[in-house]
């Protein structure tokens, strides 16, 4: 199941174009989060509280997984159906899996997820600007739990504490401005050969306020339009559907890329005892 190494650096080369063009700022991203700054003026005390559970849950979520627990023996098995010659038992195992294989699953597991956050979207824009309270902890669970299952996809335990750090961050960086993206770039781009790294990442956020407010924000224009009941239904499932489609993406490329590093570094590993 060992990958060729000319493909997985052309692989690694289409996750570096993917990174390079993350790191372009459009228009509507410039303007996309001025409309929160007038929903903090009208939202209602309910609204923002319920925002402010939120950022309980997902230091809890850091800390122990929290309530977004993926379905590990399912996607084990997934996988061992994909390659019925192989023991599929853990996600170690996973690991040896060839990178297609990985994206398969992942990519299949997208479009599953951007169908549910869909469906949510659409029932939750029937309110309007009440559902709000509803949607974002619904839609910010959805993306956890689909991080969580990408990152088992690719050979990673999210119940280890360093590898939620690695998925908040992941969350992050599909909600980020330029600058941001940049920065999370480099630091996710750098875990695989650094653990002093991990240790950083934890020590940067002293608190989840920044990292739920900027989750919510990055909804910007499209989810005004969710605030007009019946017509949020059409708004509420295409925001949805666009923001966990972005979820899924960076979860996958930022893990992919991951991947690609560790199984060069090993190729290289045995090129060089080979030598010896």
């Amino acid at each position: 199941m060992q990958n060729d190494q000319a493909d997985l650096e052309a692989q690694l080369k289409l996750v570096e174009e993917w990174e390079k063009e993350q790191q372009k700022e459009w228009f509507w991203e410039k303007i996309g989060r001025l409309p929160f700054k007038i929903l903090d003026k009208l939202t209602p005390a309910f609204i923002q509280d319920k925002i402010g559970v939120l950022l309980d849950e997902v230091g809890g979520f850091i800390q122990n997984g929290g309530q977004y627990l993926t379905s590990e023996k399912r996607l084990i098995e997934h996988f061992q159906n994909k390659l019925p010659n192989e023991t599929m038992e853990t996600v170690a195992d996973i690991q040896k899996a060839p990178l297609s294989v990985m994206d398969q699953i992942c990519e299949e597991l997208g479009k599953t997820r951007a169908n549910m956050a869909t469906v949510q979207g659409a029932t939750t824009g029937v309110g309007g600007l009440f559902t709000l309270a509803v949607d974002i902890p619904a839609i910010l669970g959805l993306s956890l739990k689909t991080l969580q299952d990408i990152a088992i996809s690719y050979g990673y335990d999210p119940k280890e504490k360093t590898e939620r750090m690695f998925i908040i961050k992941c969350l992050q960086l599909s909600a980020a401005d330029i600058v941001g993206k940049k920065v999370l770039i480099q630091e996710l781009s750098q875990y695989h050969q650094q653990p002093e790294a991990r240790q950083n990442m934890i020590s940067q956020i002293q608190g989840w306020r920044e990292v739920v407010y900027n989750y919510r924000d990055s909804f910007g224009w499209k989810k005004l339009f969710q605030m007009v009941p019946v017509a949020g239904i059409l708004f509420g499932a295409i925001s949805n559907r666009s923001m966990v489609n972005g979820v899924a993406e960076t979860g996958m490329m930022m893990y992919k890329k991951r991947r690609i590093l560790e199984k060069l570094a090993e190729i290289e590993k045995i090129d060089l005892e080979k030598d010896a």
